[in-house]
């Protein structure tokens, strides 16, 4: 299985990379290109998953196409075909990894939802109780289901940098609240469409990040959506509440991480072959189980 680190294609007007995506200017729309780069504390690894891009570009235009109803999004055609005809030379680079999309103008905050209380939640609330700046009562157990799910936004990083967990006040008093508002009740309806989607297949959605931007004065749902790098997704057979779960998405990388004398910053350690292989393992199949 290939796997694509970085695109080269010079006929196409490229802006810039982000932790795992290359963009490229067409005008008044872009074309990004999902590479198998993957990131894990916010530092983009060496080495790349086999196959991770087409992983995310699939799920990604699965659930674009299943929460159309609830938001308007960013993506035009994930096909090389429906692509402006300089995109064709570069077939091989595009073909299933690709998506043409409207230019929106993001807002420079990640929308993050937790059904469940893990991760970096699991660790501030062990610390103070809270997450971002919301009282939760004392006693909840790792991975506990919440009773609402919580909107807990996050800045966005720069490559190398890390994301910075913020209170709903602090994004609206950045963003405007109405804006604010309106990107909290999105980001929960997104989520919970999936949450039940994923549930009727066996799966849970523990948490996901989404992104937003404006784009014809209307805020439209855009970059990747529900995919096993910007989302935890536990089987719902093993789940048990007071201990971490099985996680069929970027966890399995942080684990092995976690394991190692690193401090989380750059450069990252490479890859074992084994973990990537497993790893792609893990997307493909969650990808299979969600979209079948």
């Amino acid at each position: 299985m290939d796997t694509i680190l970085r695109t080269d294609m010079p006929q196409l007007n490229f802006i810039g990379s982000g932790k795992v995506r290359d963009i490229y200017d067409l005008g008044d729309q872009m074309l990004i290109v999902t590479t198998d780069r993957i990131s894990a504390f916010d530092v983009v690894l060496p080495n790349g998953i086999p196959g991770k891009g087409k992983v995310l570009t699939k799920l990604s235009k699965f659930w674009f196409e299943n929460t159309a109803d609830i938001v308007e999004n960013h993506l035009l055609t994930t096909e090389v075909d429906e692509m402006p005809e300089i995109c064709r030379e570069y077939r091989s680079q595009l073909e299933g990894r690709s998506m043409l999309v409207k230019k929106a103008k993001p807002f420079p905050f990640e929308c993050v939802v937790r059904g469940y209380i893990t991760g970096s939640g699991w660790k501030d609330y062990k610390s103070t109780g809270e997450i971002c700046g919301i009282k939760l009562p004392a006693g909840l157990l790792e991975s506990q289901k919440f009773e609402t799910p919580l909107f807990t936004p996050a800045t966005k990083a720069e490559v190398g940098d890390h994301d910075e967990n913020v209170s709903f006040e602090r994004m609206a008093s950045d963003l405007g609240r109405k804006d604010a508002e309106e990107l909290k009740r999105l980001t929960v309806a997104v989520y919970e469409r999936a949450r039940d989607i994923a549930d009727a297949k066996g799966i849970i959605i523990a948490d996901t990040k989404l992104e937003f931007g404006m784009y014809g004065g209307k805020i439209i749902l855009i970059d990747e959506v529900l995919t096993p790098d910007s989302s935890r997704f536990w089987k719902k057979a093993s789940y048990q509440a007071g201990k971490p779960q099985d996680s069929m998405d970027k966890q399995y990388v942080r684990d092995y991480l976690e394991t190692l004398d690193w401090n989380k910053t750059a450069p990252g350690p490479k890859l074992p072959d084994d973990v990537a292989r497993k790893t792609s393992e893990i997307y493909h199949g969650i990808m299979d189980i969600l979209m079948k």
